[in-house]
């Protein structure tokens, strides 16, 4: 074995990614989106998946994966459907590694995501958290790519007008969560708990990168349209406003915090017809 080989044996031994992945009633997509890691160009993660209450065979579908790679992946459980937020937290609990990536149940990761990412963070020390676009799929296909021209410096007034991280696809520094306590646990942050960590980041002095291209495929459907509803919108416009006073957003830039609300009142076709245009 020469040099080059033994340190890719190295590399691939050694974890850097801890992947908090909470899983819930995925049962029909959970092994397409693990097979997607183990595609991984980068092999030094370990996924940690948690349970939260699912009334499906998603459980033994992840055991399955922890019987055959048991030096891959963790499987823990709530005693109950908690929801996002608390499942993350939970998954952190495991986490010792440099790294943090998210990975959704339902999704799929292309093979060089992880090597990108830590490649950035690697010689970037000055970012602690780095996402890239998504490309939105179906049972017809990609419907929806989102694509930057150039990776892009989120500043503090990308915050205003929504979210500035897809979380799904997203690597952060383990000690940014481990500084801000992780997700918050609140009813009122619930779907939204990533803006409100993005917001309790920047607040802390954490910075972030989109890289240009996207490296993560999110299943969106017809369900999309389902969850816009008012309880949803009502939690974004209460992150909004707790995060803007954190970012100390000028007061007259402070009227995107009702957006949200904009939107749960838009005709379910005009929404549709916005949801799935493509982008470039």
């Amino acid at each position: 074995m020469d040099y080059d080989d033994f340190y890719s044996l190295y590399v691939s031994m050694v974890k850097r990614i801890s992947v908090l992945m909470g899983i819930y009633n995925c049962a029909s997509t959970l092994a397409e989106a693990l097979d997607s890691l183990l595609a991984q160009t980068y092999q030094g993660f370990k996924v940690i998946m948690c349970d939260d209450g699912s009334k499906d065979n998603t459980i033994e579908i992840a055991q399955q994966y922890v019987d055959r790679y048991p030096d891959k992946f963790i499987l823990i459980r709530n005693e109950r459907n908690m929801g996002l937020n608390y499942t993350l937290n939970h998954c952190l609990e495991y986490a010792d590694t440099e790294y943090c990536a998210r990975m959704d149940g339902d999704d799929i990761s292309v093979p060089e995501r992880f090597e990108e990412e830590l490649k950035f963070l690697d010689h970037h020390s000055d970012i602690a958290i780095v996402s890239t676009p998504m490309q939105y799929f179906d049972e017809t296909g990609i419907f929806k790519v989102s694509r930057l021209k150039k990776d892009k410096i989120v500043s503090k007034d990308d915050f205003i007008k929504g979210t500035p991280f897809c979380h799904a696809p997203s690597m952060v520094r383990t000690e940014a969560y481990r500084k801000v306590g992780g997700y918050s646990v609140d009813r009122k942050l619930l779907r939204v708990e990533d803006y409100h960590l993005w917001f309790k980041m920047y607040s802390s002095g954490y910075r972030g990168v989109v890289l240009k291209d996207p490296m993560y495929m999110m299943r969106d459907d017809r369900k999309a349209v389902a969850r816009r509803n008012w309880r949803n919108r009502v939690n974004e416009f209460h992150v909004r406003k707790l995060g803007y006073e954190m970012l100390n957003i000028p007061y007259h830039k402070r009227i995107w915090m009702l957006r949200p609300l904009f939107i749960a009142l838009l005709p379910t076709p005009i929404y549709r017809y916005f949801h799935t245009r493509k982008t470039k």
